[in-house]
């Protein structure tokens, strides 16, 4: 597996796949993603920006992720304390092939990025997700990001978690 950046040309794949997510995320119950965002603009600005990842196996994208090197501004505030202030990375509309579901890409994912976040001397990742976003939840879990509190997207709750990095040796 390989996580590269995005190309145009992987546009389509991409939206296909966070379209899934966003149908996954109906079906469970959730109000995340329901209300046009993600979309086809939000995908095209991430690769124009350099934002846009996928993880790739076999010559076929099985994950995207937006990887921001960078502020955050609605991380600015939050009811609870963040780990550090020093510069970090955010993942954002994180998703895998609907095929592979269950099969640990998001947890191969995030640990690319956190192999990402290391080259590019940064040690801390920060992450917010829906509180009813079980898969996210349970991979902030499984990979010891700390729960920080919570932020507000649009006006809504999220939990927001961080994870320290070591330098390599």
């Amino acid at each position: 597996m390989i996580l590269r950046l995005a190309t145009l040309a992987d546009a389509s794949t991409i939206w296909d796949i966070l379209q899934a997510a966003i149908l996954q995320r109906k079906m469970d119950g959730s109000t995340q993603w329901q209300n046009g965002y993600p979309n086809e603009g939000t995908v095209a600005s991430d690769i124009q920006q350099g934002y846009g990842y996928v993880l790739e196996e076999n010559n076929m994208i099985i994950a995207y992720a937006a990887i921001v090197f960078g502020d955050e501004p609605t991380y600015e505030v939050i009811n609870g304390a963040w780990l550090s202030n020093q510069p970090y990375v955010v993942v954002h509309r994180v998703a895998t092939t609907p095929t592979l579901k269950g099969k640990g890409i998001a947890t191969e994912l995030f640990l690319r990025i956190e192999k990402l976040a290391l080259e590019k001397n940064t040690f801390s990742i920060k992450v917010d997700t829906n509180f009813d976003n079980i898969p996210m939840l349970k991979i902030m879990d499984n990979l010891n990001y700390t729960y920080c509190g919570e932020i507000f997207v649009s006006g809504f709750p999220r939990r927001a978690y961080e994870k320290l990095l070591k330098p390599f040796n």
